[in-house]
């Protein structure tokens, strides 16, 4: 989600990727669908690890910024970041995952984190 809300406030002048510590899950169907509410096309997203990234030639000394979203990716970032002059920052953003008993339930909790995403990304670059 944070990968294309970012795309969508500020197209093409900035780069972003989205990189996550597990990288064999297919995008979820709940962010799909609350990040479609705003415009935003999910459906061919998938998940991709730091190692498959820089295996397909995008080295993270090459970035600036490196935003987390859980306590183990801002671990395994810290970690492999540790040689380079970049930033990384923590955002505490809700996990939406197995949060609410109905499809109502779980998509509301999504999208309390898309707008999560979307505020701290104004926030942080602007509107």
């Amino acid at each position: 989600m944070a990968e294309g809300v970012m795309k969508q406030l500020f197209g093409s002048e900035t780069y972003v990727q989205s990189v996550g510590v597990v990288n064999d899950l297919e995008i979820d169907g709940f962010a799909i669908a609350v990040c479609s509410e705003i415009g935003v096309e999910l459906s061919r997203h998938r998940s991709r690890s730091f190692e498959e990234m820089e295996e397909n030639g995008e080295a993270l000394s090459g970035f600036d910024v490196i935003v987390t979203l859980s306590p183990a990716s801002q671990r395994r970032a810290l970690e492999l970041t540790r040689y380079y002059h970049l930033t990384v920052e923590y955002w505490p953003i809700m996990d939406p995952t197995g949060i609410g008993e109905t499809r109502e339930q779980k998509l509301n909790a999504y999208r309390q984190t898309r707008d999560q995403l979307m505020d701290k990304l104004k926030e942080k670059w602007g509107a």
